[in-house]
């Protein structure tokens, strides 16, 4: 059994993020909650094997954690789990953001300063989001999970078990699933081998300009433009930046600041105040929103 530690930089929740979107979702990825602790359970860029990794915060806000990874694999799966709850960004500034902005601070308040959950890897988010398309969230994390137990590794904790996505190399082999239309299982196989290939290295992705990011995904099959800006935001764990807007974006945007309508010059001077965190700011202001509206809520976009 390893022992993993990770020191937060500013103000950071766990349980904030165990309850994001209402409970760590299985869209996300692989893992679970219990009680008092979040389970990772994911593929770790750059090797051929999965790991999982059970995560607790203690009372002086580090986050300590347990897995059965050791060596290389543990210090690579713990930065990936780092990079997947924000902690790899330095938080000291994000009050700062609520307190010039205050519906901003508003929702700080009322989720513990919640920073983004992300995908696992950008390879993880792009299969996800290709999953999704046009069916519900529901149906995509079963059928994640029917994936996972088909062809995922099975990393343990302690001696435990746990469902990974499947890496590249295996999700290479897919033939059918239940529910997953035959666009999709050929788009899924065509990502696992740009995947295999180093195409879709996160760290790679976002060190580049925004611009040339999103050409590259959207070369990818079964990604247009909502797909690209969610692999590069939720996948990569790009802190500050603005997604190309959609219709929630939009509507979130009205709501939260009272605006009958909102023009470019209104997004940049209210988005202006939130850098250098301009996505925490965009995915806290979804969670509130999402909330109050109650899960149902849906909204027109994409691929």
């Amino acid at each position: 059994m390893s022992e993993v530690e990770i020191y937060p930089r500013g103000p950071f929740s766990l349980a904030a993020a165990r309850d994001f979107a209402g409970g760590f979702p299985a869209g996300i990825g692989g893992g679970d909650v219990g009680a008092g602790s979040i389970t990772l359970s994911f593929w770790v860029e750059g090797f051929d094997e999965s790991a999982a990794i059970e995560l607790w915060q203690d009372d002086d806000g580090v986050v300590r954690g347990r897995s059965d990874a050791t060596g290389a694999l543990l210090e690579a799966a713990a930065a990936q789990a780092a990079r997947s709850l924000s902690l790899d960004h330095d938080g000291t500034g994000w009050p700062e953001v609520g307190e010039r902005d205050p519906v901003i601070g508003r929702l700080q308040r009322d989720h513990d300063l919640l920073r983004p959950v992300c995908f696992y890897s950008a390879y993880e988010a792009a299969t996800s989001f290709v999953i999704g398309q046009r069916i519900s969230r529901r149906q995509a994390a079963v059928i994640k999970r029917q994936l996972s137990e088909q062809l995922g590794d099975r990393p343990t904790i302690d001696g435990v078990e746990t469902l990974a996505f499947p890496r590249p190399a295996r999700l290479a082999d897919l033939d059918t699933v239940p529910g997953l239309a035959g666009t999709k299982v050929e788009r899924l196989r065509g990502l696992a081998r740009v995947g295999a290939d180093g195409g879709l290295d996160t760290e790679a992705l976002r060190s580049m300009p925004e611009d040339e990011a999103l050409t590259r995904l959207l070369e990818l099959p079964g990604v247009g433009p909502f797909t690209a800006n969610g692999i590069l935001y939720r996948g990569c764990g790009v802190a500050d930046g603005i997604p190309a807007g959609d219709a929630l974006g939009e509507e979130v945007l009205r709501d939260a600041y009272g605006m009958d309508s909102s023009t470019p010059a209104d997004v940049a001077r209210i988005t202006d105040a939130w850098r250098p965190y301009r996505m925490w700011a965009v995915v806290l202001l979804r969670v509130g929103w999402t909330r109050a509206k109650g899960p149902a809520v849906s909204y027109r976009r994409s691929t």
